[in-house]
């Protein structure tokens, strides 16, 4: 199933999809009811739809899926037959609706933002040491794709924490925080281990271990069971 809730600036939302795939609903079943009571959910907010292309949705056919408000979901969840399947996904999509609402809130602390602030300073100084200190060795030791070892660092954080690529500044503070003190061990063991001439792809396993075990260290819980 797709993530039950986005966030879009400091607005939240789900989709017709997720409402599909979470009720055990047929997607046409949602997009008919919407048009049915289009004139109520209207009241409560624009609905923007957008085509989406799928070989598992009706034979790869374009689908159109609905985007829909807090209040616009709730009001489409009270149409639906009280089945369990539907009473479980109105409590998960509750419980989620109730997390990014904190979570928005919590963007808007000082703590929050210094964290994020602090984080990209980090990160811009871990990419000075691979400019000025890895890179340079990488092409002494034979490197033909240098200039790809700053998404190959960006990924390795992001692999080890599980999350995705522009995820980044939709993270609770731990998550922020974690960011900041991996790319912070990565530059110092990048620079130790060029400063001793170790091989660059030998340096890219170390920083990879060391950052998974700082992984387990934290004991963060994983994006899927925050988002749960």
């Amino acid at each position: 199933m797709n993530e039950l809730v986005i966030i879009k600036g400091s607005s939240i939302f789900t989709d017709s999809l997720v409402v599909s795939e979470g009720a055990k609903v047929e997607h046409e079943s949602v997009i008919r009811m919407i048009g049915k009571y289009s004139n109520r959910i209207l009241r409560l907010g624009s609905v923007r739809f957008t085509d989406l292309k799928s070989e598992n949705l009706q034979g790869g056919r374009p689908t159109k899926i609905a985007e829909l408000n807090e209040q616009q979901a709730t009001f489409l969840l009270t149409l639906l037959k009280n089945t369990d399947p539907v009473v479980d996904f109105k409590f998960k999509l509750t419980q989620e609706f109730y997390r990014m609402r904190q979570f928005i809130l919590e963007k808007q602390t000082s703590e929050w933002q210094q964290s994020r602030l602090t984080g990209k300073q980090i990160r811009h100084d871990e990419t000075d040491v691979i400019l000025t200190k890895l890179i340079p060795l990488a092409e002494k030791q034979g490197s033909k794709n240098s200039g790809k070892l700053y998404m190959t660092y960006s990924k390795l954080v992001n692999l080890v924490l599980g999350i995705e690529a522009g995820q980044r500044d939709n993270l609770p503070t731990p998550y922020v925080d974690a960011i900041r003190f991996l790319e912070n061990a990565i530059s110092n063991i990048i620079s130790m281990e060029v400063d001793k001439g170790t091989y660059y792809k030998e340096i890219y396993q170390i920083c990879k271990i060391k950052c998974f075990i700082v992984k387990e260290l934290a004991f963060l819980p994983s994006i899927k069971q925050i988002s749960a």
